[in-house]
């Protein structure tokens, strides 16, 4: 009886050591498939091409923006961007004003389903001749797919007062001798009074030609 006893509960005691490890190793993949987004027998989710161009507007400019939200400034660039402002039907006051609409009144930005709120209110003016459903799908397509477009660097102008201070060949007295005829610097030349140690008299043009004249010249 003892012994019968003894098995007993080694068998007990390895069941309930096997039902604790079933245990932690389904928690184990539940926080797993929890922090990758996903759930069991779920595929991941997938965002549409909408709400992709929402997040990339809603992050433009801002770094520290999540993505979730869209601010006043962007949701107007959108429009601009996606066409969305034809300058006839919707105008940029058009689009504050349905900003304004569906917002909370104490936030200063909008979600996905308030951002499509709005586009469906835009739709109806940006689409007169087309039913509401199919108005709503024309403004989805004109912003699916887009992402905000980044403005050239602005070129500077030139200024006739910096234009003179660079230009050397306006340069007189003493700043005109730091300089050759192409604008290039002369270096120390240009700022000491070198001694001429040729043995030539200053300013004589034929220096450095008598070389040249005795090789020519005929023998007598």
């Amino acid at each position: 009886m003892s012994d019968k006893k003894v098995k007993t509960a080694k068998l007990t005691n390895k069941t309930a050591v096997r039902h604790s490890e079933q245990a932690k190793d389904k928690a184990h993949s539940r926080l797993s498939s929890e922090s990758n987004g996903t759930s069991e027998g779920a595929a991941p989710n997938e965002l549409s091409a909408l709400e992709e161009a929402f997040r990339k507007f809603a992050v433009h400019g801002d770094t520290r923006a999540s993505g979730k939200e869209l601010h006043g400034k962007n949701w107007s660039k959108l429009c601009k961007d996606c066409c969305v402002i034809d300058g006839k039907n919707v105008t940029l006051t058009d689009v504050d004003i349905v900003f304004s609409k569906v917002k909370k009144k104490p936030c200063r930005a909008v979600t996905f389903d308030q951002f499509k709120e709005a586009l469906g209110e835009l739709a109806k003016k940006r689409f007169k001749d087309k039913p509401g459903e199919e108005a709503v799908e024309e403004v989805y397509k004109l912003i699916e797919g887009k992402s905000p477009i980044i403005s050239g660097v602005t070129k500077a102008v030139a200024s006739p007062t910096v234009s003179r201070l660079t230009d050397t060949s306006k340069f007189t007295g003493s700043h005109k001798e730091r300089f050759d005829e192409s604008g290039k610097g002369k270096g120390k030349a240009g700022r000491e009074e070198l001694v001429d140690m040729s043995g030539y008299v200053p300013g004589y043009k034929h220096a450095g030609t008598y070389a040249q004249k005795v090789k020519g010249s005929k023998p007598i």
